[in-house]
């Protein structure tokens, strides 16, 4: 699936940015959390977005069938 790719790509992006962010010696503590904050927020979409991709490619529903995705969640 491109998608899962696509989310891959975007992951490793959003790694670096906040690695850039924790080496930046300039920054003061607070901006560091200021702008990791958002970065992380979005990783976690992400992530969860990746584990019911790679879920409803291993378990396709069934045709005329609910995917079943929020039985999979542990939330």
């Amino acid at each position: 699936m491109n998608s899962i790719k696509h989310i891959q790509n975007a992951l490793a992006d959003l790694d670096k940015e906040v690695q850039n962010i924790l080496l930046d010696i300039a920054l003061p503590l607070n901006e560091k959390d200021n702008r990791m904050l958002p970065l992380l927020r979005e990783k976690k979409v992400l992530l969860q977005t990746l584990e019911d991709l790679e879920y409803l490619r291993s378990n396709p529903p069934m045709p005329n069938q609910p995917c079943g995705i929020s039985k999979y969640r542990n939330d």
